[in-house]
């Protein structure tokens, strides 16, 4: 519950606030259409996309602004772009601190005021929904309101912050929308939250609530989007959030969550390379715990941020995050929740204006009307230097139906270059020593497999031997493992005590980090144990490793460590 003395704090800093606010510079005119609800208003945002590393950039230093994690400046076309790729709206997250004085005003610098007024009239010069937050504020200052010294300065700050966001916006049509904290917690753990952190939980959004709708204008029927703690998915959570919901009795309101997947999978770590049936089921959980919590409470769902974690496309095989992205689009798409890809620049080059991964997007952009198919995998391993036999690979269907399959602009003739039975293709002998060639070692050929609609699935078809890895020595900062990769792929490592406990930074998994504590370079022909698995190990105590290749083969080494050198033999 919130204190006594935080209410009267409350409503004195709303009031010296709301006197002291220079009138709003500009404001949009509220459009002349019916408002929606806030179900209709939110399935409107469907599908939505992050200006992520921009605004929030102005978070950790003198003079940051929003090109400081490098990205451009946005124009007055920047949003048309992102409009015509099938967006119907934008969240742009706001780092206010560092641009706010001191106590007890508080005011927030008018040219940051003025410059996220002048972006979110781009955004809504291009018909887009467009939501706005208080984001890396959340870890920098806000965390500190479970500090009891510091919870009145917090609530303070937060309440001036949130009082003159609402007032230079409150004349602004619905198409705006208020986010009251992105991922805020109170501890380091991200554990699932305790009594008290739902009591503060329920303080910040109750304060913002308040601030909003006693603010005049259109903020008074304005949709409000609330987070859970942390702005994740925990059932304790999301039902703390759903009971805040049911208190505040508005009914423009909306609950957020974000997701990253299954985090294992998300960075390949503990024995997660694919994206099999347990990471799938996980997924659907979920999205079912929403519905369940929210949706069918009439209570609209916005994921306002998800994806896989940073640097997912060297972790994670391609054809297994291209699986994720397909199966999260249906999975929305079939809950009638809105998704918001968070984009730091990774994504949309914003200098080119150009996808860096286009069938990337593809894959997102078609699952927001229609399935795709995939396979079991997308690589299939032919040897080099053996006869060839007959490959196979098991089609996820997702409801649809087998096409063809096509070599190029060639449409191969079932029967006699591959077979059907049931969800099992087979690509015979022939085919496969027609399109590979002289099957030089690494070489490969492609072929798509289409369904009867979405994205076709390629399979990328490689002439391969066994991996050959040698030993080697080195430091604690480094061992390079000379390899002959010879057209494989490594997909995970094991890690083991003798005890059969797991060696390496995750002592609680056998199976480390990808990229993180063991990455392989193709080109130059090594895998590198690194720096934070090396140190991690246990001096004088033999670990077992067992390199994973993507083909199915297993290759065995034991690791030593004595003092500062290392030795994998």
């Amino acid at each position: 519950m919130i204190r006594k003395a935080s209410k009267v704090l409350l409503a004195a800093s709303l009031m010296v606030a709301m006197l002291t606010l220079p009138a709003t510079s500009q404001a949009e005119e509220a459009t002349d259409a019916a408002p929606l609800n806030s179900q209709e208003l939110v399935a409107a945002m469907q599908p939505g996309w992050n200006l992520g590393n921009t605004l929030d950039a102005m978070c950790c230093g003198p003079g940051d602004d929003e090109t400081a994690w490098g990205n451009p400046r946005v124009d007055d076309t920047f949003f048309k772009d992102i409009k015509a790729e099938g967006f119907n709206s934008v969240r742009i997250p706001v780092s206010w601190g560092n641009h706010t004085g001191p106590a007890p005003d508080y005011k927030v610098d008018p040219e940051t005021m003025d410059r996220v007024q002048e972006i979110v009239d781009h955004a809504l010069d291009a018909d887009l929904y467009v939501m706005i937050n208080t984001h890396h504020d959340s870890w920098q200052w806000i965390t500190n309101l479970a500090q009891p010294e510091k919870h009145d300065e917090v609530l303070a700050q937060y309440t001036a912050t949130w009082t003159q966001i609402a007032k230079t916006f409150r004349h602004y049509p619905q198409e705006l929308t208020f986010e009251s904290v992105n991922e805020v917690g109170f501890d380091e753990t991200w554990a699932p939250g305790t009594e008290r952190d739902h009591e503060l939980m329920a303080e910040l959004n109750g304060s913002f609530h308040e601030i909003v709708r006693s603010s005049g204008g259109n903020n008074a029927d304005r949709l409000l989007v609330l987070p859970t703690l942390h702005t994740g998915a925990d059932q304790v959570d999301m039902d703390a959030l759903a009971s805040e919901i049911e208190a505040l009795d508005d009914p423009m309101l909306a609950a957020t969550t974000h997701n990253y997947s299954f985090w294992p999978f998300s960075v390949n770590v503990a024995g997660y390379p694919g994206y099999n049936e347990e990471v799938q089921n996980l997924l659907v959980e979920n999205f079912q715990s929403q519905v369940d919590t929210f949706v069918s409470k009439g209570i609209p769902v916005i994921i306002g941020e998800y994806g896989l974690l940073d640097n997912y496309d060297n972790k994670v095989e391609r054809g297994e995050y291209l699986k994720f992205f397909e199966h999260f689009g249906y999975l929305a798409r079939t809950s009638g929740i809105t998704t918001m890809w968070w984009d730091n620049g990774t994504h949309f080059d914003r200098f080119k204006r150009e996808w860096r991964d286009q069938e990337q997007f593809d894959y997102i952009s078609t699952a927001w009307t229609t399935r795709s198919g995939t396979a079991s995998s997308d690589l299939v391993f032919v040897d080099a230097s053996d006869k060839i036999t007959d490959k196979s690979v098991t089609l996820n269907l997702n409801g649809l139906a087998f096409k063809d399959l096509r070599y190029g602009n060639t449409t191969l003739k079932a029967g006699t270059d591959y077979t059907i039975d049931g969800t099992t293709l087979t690509l015979k002998k022939k085919l496969l020593k027609r399109i590979l060639g002289d099957r030089e070692i690494g070489s490969s050929a492609q072929l798509k497999i289409r369904f009867s609609e979405g994205m076709p699935w390629k399979l990328n078809v490689i002439s391969s031997e066994d991996p050959v890895v040698e030993g080697a020595t080195g430091t604690t900062d480094s061992v390079l493992l000379p390899t002959a990769f010879n057209g494989d792929r490594l997909a995970t490592m094991e890690s083991v005590y003798a005890d059969g406990t797991g060696a390496g930074h995750h002592g609680w998994s056998t199976f480390p980090e990808f990229w993180d504590d063991f990455k392989p370079d193709y080109e130059d022909g090594t895998i590198e144990l690194t720096k934070r698995y090396l140190n991690a190990i246990k001096d004088g105590e033999p670990v077992s490793l067992t390199l994973h290749f993507w083909s199915g083969k297993t290759l065995e080494y034991t690791l030593t460590r004595d003092g500062s050198v290392v030795t994998v033999a």
